[in-house]
């Protein structure tokens, strides 16, 4: 394999761990760096799906306490079950929806002009949001009833425009629906799991042609990147929001989506087109 191949899958997995569950969006992170790295053809579109899983198990990793305690008390616990419930009736709403236009929209929107475009839109609303008065109901993931999580999993749905970011969907519409900060963060790691595994193993499923053995050390170094990467984001990110509001992630957003359409328009860098 050649270095250069391995230094790219080592960036690409590195991006889409620090972005998975930032209000940034890793599925727009990744087709821009794809192309800026010339590394947008057929075999980088599976292993950008497999590296997913890295950025995932890294959360099932840090909520392993929680995630036992759940299994355990599935049938038993309440808490337990209504847990369960949610996170299965934030799941509905996106899953549904991607698997009746994913291929429209990849087709249409997963192209970097599109992703600047939603960036900066993605960003303008997390300001709008940031403006408006706060009214928590809900202080931990525990205390949410079904009706706040049908709402989270209905902005979730807005996720699949990519540039617009899963995390940053339902964390902001965790805000809006009356969630605290944290429960708001935490309940966009745990509705990740499934939402995440469902899209990925779907998707290889889809691409299974695509796998080529050849590509196992590609993968292997962009999976383990974004392992580690992932488990240092959630961790900043949790420690961030107990004493920050996510604007800094708004103007972040905005200023990269102008500079990809400047740069776009002005023809310094030639992005693919549609």
């Amino acid at each position: 394999m050649e270095p250069l191949l391995l230094l790219k899958a080592l960036i690409l997995g590195v991006v889409e761990g620090l972005t998975e569950f930032l209000p940034i969006s890793s599925t727009g992170h990744l087709i821009l760096f794809g192309d800026l790295l010339d590394f947008n053809d057929e075999s980088a579109k599976v292993f950008t799906i497999a590296i997913q899983l890295g950025a995932i198990l890294a959360v099932c990793w840090e909520y392993r306490g929680k995630i036992i305690e759940v299994v355990r008390g599935i049938g038993t616990s309440p808490s337990a079950n209504r847990f369960i419930i949610n996170i299965m009736i934030a799941f509905l709403p996106a899953a549904i929806l991607g698997l009746l236009f994913i291929k429209t929209i990849k087709f249409y929107l997963f192209h970097p002009i599109p992703v600047a475009t939603a960036l900066i839109v993605g960003g303008l609303l997390i300001l709008w949001a940031e403006r408006r008065q706060h009214t928590i109901e809900v202080e931990r993931v525990d205390d949410m009833d079904w009706k706040h999580a049908l709402k989270v999993g209905c902005a979730q749905c807005l996720a699949l425009i990519p540039g617009t970011s899963r995390s940053g969907a339902t964390i902001i519409g965790g805000l809006l629906f009356g969630l605290s900060r944290k429960a708001a963060a935490e309940f966009s790691f745990f509705l990740a799991i499934p939402t995440m595994f469902a899209a990925t193993f779907y998707d290889l499923y889809k691409n299974r042609e695509l796998l080529d053995w050849s590509d196992l050390s590609l993968i292997a170094v962009g999976f383990v990147a974004a392992f580690l990467s992932a488990l240092v984001a959630v961790r900043a990110l949790l420690k961030f929001v107990s004493n920050h509001d996510f604007t800094i992630f708004a103007w972040y957003r905005i200023v990269f989506g102008i500079v990809i359409l400047a740069t776009a328009y002005t023809g310094v860098i030639g992005w693919s087109e549609m």
